[in-house]
């Protein structure tokens, strides 16, 4: 089942909020409304994940739309798997998550980065986690990115 977390939805709204601000002051714009929703929805129901295919579509063509603006591949170039490792010491995912990833869905993808992200083992979040960061043009922090939510 492809399923988005409540983390995402945060980011995702964060992102629009961020890109398409409100013009009165008080009205959401069409993409955060459609997230809020979802998001409000989740938070009522004590829920850290939801369906992918029950969500509206206004609120699923905004996450995707939110999805195609972050980093597809947690890959930093050195892959371990290709040396009979079964977890990447340079991304932390799995030799058959490396294999496939390319067929992945978005949605299997970010429950990928979100565990590896968790784990915060690889080597992308310690040893050369300021040089990725670099590349990306973000500031180092002890935690990694802050997501802010104000609806």
């Amino acid at each position: 089942m492809d399923t988005i977390h409540l983390i995402d939805i945060e980011a995702a709204i964060n992102h629009w909020r961020a890109r398409q601000p409100a013009v009165d002051g008080a009205a959401l714009t069409p993409a955060v409304a459609a997230l809020a929703e979802v998001y409000a929805q989740m938070v009522f129901h004590r829920q850290d994940e939801a369906d992918a295919r029950g969500m509206p579509a206004p609120a699923r063509d905004a996450w995707l739309a939110w999805y195609a603006t972050t980093p597809d591949t947690p890959c930093i170039a050195i892959c371990s798997t290709s040396q009979g490792d079964a977890v990447c010491k340079g991304c932390g995912r799995t030799e058959d998550e490396v294999q496939h990833w390319p067929g992945m869905s978005p949605f299997a993808k970010r429950a990928v980065w979100r565990r590896i992200t968790s784990e915060h083992s690889a080597w992308r979040f310690n040893r050369y986690a300021e040089r990725a960061q670099a590349a990306r043009g973000e500031r180092a922090t002890a935690h990694g990115p802050v997501l802010l939510l104000f609806l």
